[in-house]
């Protein structure tokens, strides 16, 4: 949802932070009972820039995407050290669609797989909890 604060409906709003916050909440309890009693796995989640800082007119996306975020800083400290590692990512910058982009320099899917799948092989004495991913080209 995007718009001015005035013009947003309360109900839609709920409903988006729903989606984006309970909606990570309860699949994080169903990956957590699985991975608990194998004292192992891994919680991924997609976050955005609007988690760490609030743009004009998108106050319902940043309210989920903060959310978000504190949910998976707790459950790392909650989880790691019963051998869960839980990453929030921050996608900072436009996604292209991966169109042949074979110097691998623009944050596309593959890009952002390949640096996924890096975080899963992080050792355990050096987990990340927060990656933020961005193009070389990204202004920040």
């Amino acid at each position: 949802m995007r718009g001015e604060l005035l013009s947003l409906d309360a109900d839609a709003a709920l409903q988006a932070v729903r989606v984006t916050a309970l909606g990570a909440f309860v699949a994080a309890q169903e990956a957590a009972r699985r991975m608990l009693p194998r004292g192992r796995g891994a919680l991924f989640f997609t976050g955005a820039t609007a988690g760490v800082k609030g743009f004009a007119r998108s106050s319902v996306f940043a309210m989920g995407k903060f959310a978000l975020r504190g949910l998976a800083q707790s459950l790392a400290r909650e989880l790691g050290p019963q051998g869960i590692h839980v990453v929030h990512f921050v996608i900072d910058g436009a996604v292209q669609g991966d169109d042949g982009d074979a110097r691998g320099d623009r944050l596309t899917p593959s890009t952002i797989a390949a640096s996924y799948m890096a975080a899963l092989r992080q050792p355990a004495g050096a987990w990340s909890w927060e990656i933020e991913l961005r193009s070389k080209d990204e202004a920040f």
